[in-house]
Protein backbone atom coordinates (compact mmCIF):
# COMPACT_ATOMS: atom_id res chain seq x y z
CA UNK A 1 0.00 0.00 0.00
CA UNK A 2 1.36 3.26 -0.68
CA UNK A 3 0.80 6.85 1.00
CA UNK A 4 -0.28 9.46 -1.57
CA UNK A 5 2.28 12.54 -1.37
CA UNK A 6 0.85 15.75 0.65
CA UNK A 7 -0.19 18.41 -1.83
CA UNK A 8 1.78 21.01 -3.17
CA UNK A 9 -0.14 24.85 -3.64
CA UNK A 10 1.44 28.04 -4.92
CA UNK A 11 -0.03 31.20 -3.44
CA UNK A 12 0.49 34.80 -3.64
CA UNK A 13 -0.55 35.75 -0.55
CA UNK A 14 1.44 35.83 3.04
CA UNK A 15 -1.62 34.07 4.93
CA UNK A 16 -3.70 31.55 4.08
CA UNK A 17 -6.40 29.09 5.10
CA UNK A 18 -6.47 25.33 4.75
CA UNK A 19 -9.61 23.29 5.79
CA UNK A 20 -8.14 20.34 4.26
CA UNK A 21 -9.72 20.74 0.97
CA UNK A 22 -12.79 20.61 -0.95
CA UNK A 23 -15.09 17.92 0.78
CA UNK A 24 -16.07 19.24 4.20
CA UNK A 25 -16.50 15.79 5.23
CA UNK A 26 -12.82 14.51 4.29
CA UNK A 27 -11.73 17.93 5.56
CA UNK A 28 -10.22 19.85 8.60
CA UNK A 29 -11.10 22.49 10.68
CA UNK A 30 -10.07 25.67 9.05
CA UNK A 31 -6.93 27.07 9.90
CA UNK A 32 -5.20 30.07 9.11
CA UNK A 33 -1.41 29.75 8.68
CA UNK A 34 1.45 32.72 7.91
CA UNK A 35 3.97 32.01 5.84
CA UNK A 36 7.26 33.34 6.80
CA UNK A 37 9.08 35.61 4.25
CA UNK A 38 12.39 34.22 5.40
CA UNK A 39 11.62 30.31 3.96
CA UNK A 40 8.39 31.15 1.62
CA UNK A 41 7.00 27.77 2.67
CA UNK A 42 4.48 26.94 5.36
CA UNK A 43 2.68 23.17 5.93
CA UNK A 44 -0.57 22.69 7.74
CA UNK A 45 -0.22 20.57 10.84
CA UNK A 46 -3.14 18.66 10.36
CA UNK A 47 -3.06 17.81 6.37
CA UNK A 48 0.66 18.07 5.57
CA UNK A 49 -0.17 20.61 2.72
CA UNK A 50 2.63 22.63 1.69
CA UNK A 51 2.04 26.20 0.63
CA UNK A 52 4.70 28.22 -1.03
CA UNK A 53 4.34 31.78 -1.80
CA UNK A 54 5.02 32.28 -5.45
CA UNK A 55 8.34 34.73 -4.75
CA UNK A 56 9.94 31.43 -3.57
CA UNK A 57 8.51 28.60 -5.37
CA UNK A 58 11.79 28.25 -7.59
CA UNK A 59 13.33 28.14 -4.33
CA UNK A 60 11.46 25.60 -2.24
CA UNK A 61 12.11 21.75 -2.56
Amino acid sequence: MTTKAPETEIVNTWKVACDGGESAALGHPRVWLQIPADTGVVECGYCDKKIVHASMADKAS
